[in-house]
C-alpha cells in the first residue's frame, strides 16, 4: 500500500478531498488543486458548495481568481454527497471543534464526519484529521468509527493521522502554503505517506512526530502558550492601570532583549476559534488522568474577564470625564473582528463587551468596515454603515476594540469626546489628551 500510494503521489494521480469547506478546508483544498491534484471539497452547508461550484470565494486568505481558475479547469468541485469519497485516495478532515455551554469539548462535527466517510472509504485511502482537538482523538474516536463503518483495517487497508490546522487569518506572511506542517500518523508507514502528500503540496517544512496524540498536543501546546502569555499580560495591564504605569511602553521596554523574551499585548479578551477555546480542550481531557491544569484555569479566568473590566473602565471614564453614568450614554464601539483586518468575529470579545454595555444600559452602536452585521446568540445585530465628524462628536466615548488599518485615526481622535483604546490603535496620534488606554 505505501509504495502505491508514494508512487500516486509524485505521479499527481491523488484525487484529495477536504471534509469542511471553511476557513481551514476551503484554503487547504485550493492549495492541493493549485499543486496539481485533482481536489473534492464536501460540506453539508449547500450555500457553499454551490458558491464554490460557481467560482465565488468567501474566505478572505483565498485568493478570488484562483478559485475561479481552479473551478473552471476541472481541478476543484464541491459536493454534499459524502458518497463521493469512494473517489478519493486522501481526506481531509477540517471541521469546527467548538466548545458546548458548558465549557467542555464538542466534537459532534469530528464524529459526524467520520461516520460520513465511513461507510464509503476505500482501501489504500489516506485519513488526516486536521480539527484541533484533545490528545487521543485520531486514535481513540475516529480510528474505531471508521474501522467499525468501513470494515477495513487502519494500517493494513487505510493510513489515518492527524496534522494540525495551522491558519492565522488575515496573516499576509504566513499562509497554508508556506507555514510549517506536522504530521502523526497512526504507524510508521502512515506517517510517511502522509508527510509525503504534504510535502508534494506545500512549500514549507513537514515535520514528522511519532503519533497523532503528540501532534495533537503539540497543538494544543502552540495555543495555549498564547493564551497563557496574553493572559500574563492583561493581568499586568489592571495592575499597572492602577499603578498608572503604562503597560504598553513596558512590553515595548521589555522587548528591546534580544533573547528570553517574546512580546505579548493586553487586550479585550481573547478571540478566534483556537487561543479562547483549546485550551479547555487539554484541561478536559487532563480531568481523565486526575490532574488539574491550574496555570490554564488561572489564564481563563482572567482573560474571561477582561470584557467586563473594559466596561468599568468605560464606565470610570464617562464618571470622572463627564459626569456621566454609563447607564443612557452613547457608545461607538469599533470593530467587532477578533483580530485586525478581517471578516471574522468568532469569538470575538467585542461581542461581549457590546452585550455588557447594552445591559448597563448603554446606547451602543458600533462601526466595523470588514463586518457589517454579526449574529450572536441568535440575534442579529446591524452596523453603522459608515462613521463620520458628526456620528463621532454625538458619542460619549469611543472604545477600540480592534485596530483595523483601514479606521480614519485622525478623524476619530479629533472629534471623540473621549476614547478607550484597548488595542493601541491610536499610537501615532500625538494630541491624546482624549485618549486612554487599556
Amino acid at each position: 500500500m505505501k509504495e502505491e500510494l508514494i508512487q500516486k503521489i509524485e505521479q499527481k494521480e491523488i484525487v484529495v478531498g477536504v471534509v469542511g469547506l471553511g476557513y481551514v478546508g476551503l484554503p487547504l483544498a485550493v492549495e492541493k488543486a493549485k499543486a496539481g491534484f485533482k481536489t473534492i471539497g464536501f460540506d453539508v452547508q449547500e450555500e457553499k458548495v454551490k458558491l464554490v461550484n460557481e467560482g465565488k470565494n468567501y474566505i478572505a486568505d483565498v485568493v478570488d481568481e484562483e478559485l475561479k481558475e481552479l473551478v473552471e479547469k476541472g481541478m476543484f468541485k464541491a459536493t454534499t454527497d459524502f458518497s463521493k469519497i469512494k473517489d478519493v485516495d486522501f481526506i481531509a478532515i477540517c471541521v469546527p471543534t467548538p466548545l458546548d455551554n458548558h465549557q467542555q469539548p464538542d466534537i459532534s462535527y469530528v464524529e459526524s464526519s467520520a461516520k460520513s466517510i465511513a461507510p464509503h472509504l476505500s482501501k489504500n485511502t489516506m485519513v488526516v484529521l486536521e480539527s484541533t482537538t484533545y490528545p487521543g482523538t485520531t486514535e481513540e474516536l475516529i480510528k474505531p468509527i471508521l474501522e467499525n463503518g468501513s470494515g477495513l483495517k487502519c494500517g493494513d487497508d487505510f493510513y489515518l493521522g492527524f496534522s494540525p490546522e495551522r491558519v492565522d487569518p488575515g496573516n499576509k506572511q504566513y499562509k497554508t502554503k508556506n507555514t510549517p506542517k506536522v504530521v502523526g500518523g497512526i504507524g510508521k508507514d502512515a506517517t510517511e505517506v502522509i508527510a509525503k502528500m504534504y510535502r508534494a503540496v506545500l512549500g514549507a517544512e513537514v515535520y514528522e512526530v511519532s503519533s497523532p496524540a503528540v501532534a495533537e498536543m503539540e497543538k494544543i501546546l502552540e495555543n495555549t502558550y498564547r493564551n497563557i502569555n496574553i493572559g500574563l499580560v492583561n493581568e499586568l495591564a489592571i495592575l499597572c492601570d492602577k499603578m498608572k504605569i503604562s503597560l504598553w511602553e513596558v512590553v515595548d521596554a521589555a522587548k528591546t532583549k534580544p533573547y528570553g523574551f517574546q512580546a505579548f499585548y493586553p487586550g479585550p479578551g481573547l478571540g478566534g476559534h483556537c487561543i479562547p477555546l483549546d485550551p479547555y480542550y487539554l484541561d478536559w481531557k487532563a480531568r481523565e488522568y486526575g490532574f488539574h491544569t491550574s496555570l490554564i484555569q488561572a489564564s481563563g479566568i482572567i482573560n474571561d474577564k477582561m470584557p467586563e473590566y473594559c466596561v468599568e473602565r468605560v464606565s470610570r471614564i464617562l464618571s470622572l470625564r463627564s459626569k456621566k453614568a454609563l447607564n443612557g450614554s452613547k457608545v461607538l464601539v469599533l470593530g467587532v473582528a477578533y483580530k485586525n483586518d478581517i471578516d471574522d468575529y468568532r469569538e470575538s470579545p467585542a461581542l461581549r463587551v457590546i452585550e455588557i454595555l447594552k445591559r448597563e444600559g448603554a446606547q451602543v452602536e458600533f462601526y466595523d468596515p470588514w463586518i457589517e452585521k454579526y449574529k450572536y446568540k441568535g440575534i442579529t445585530y446591524e452596523g453603522l454603515e459608515k462613521i463620520d465628524e458628526k456620528i463621532v462628536k454625538e458619542q460619549d466615548v469611543v472604545v477600540f476594540t480592534a485596530a483595523h488599518s483601514n479606521f480614519d485615526y485622525e478623524m476619530i481622535s479629533k472629534n471623540a469626546k473621549a476614547i478607550f483604546d484597548t488595542r493601541n490603535a491610536l499610537k501615532n496620534i500625538k494630541n491624546r489628551e482624549n485618549i486612554e488606554l487599556l
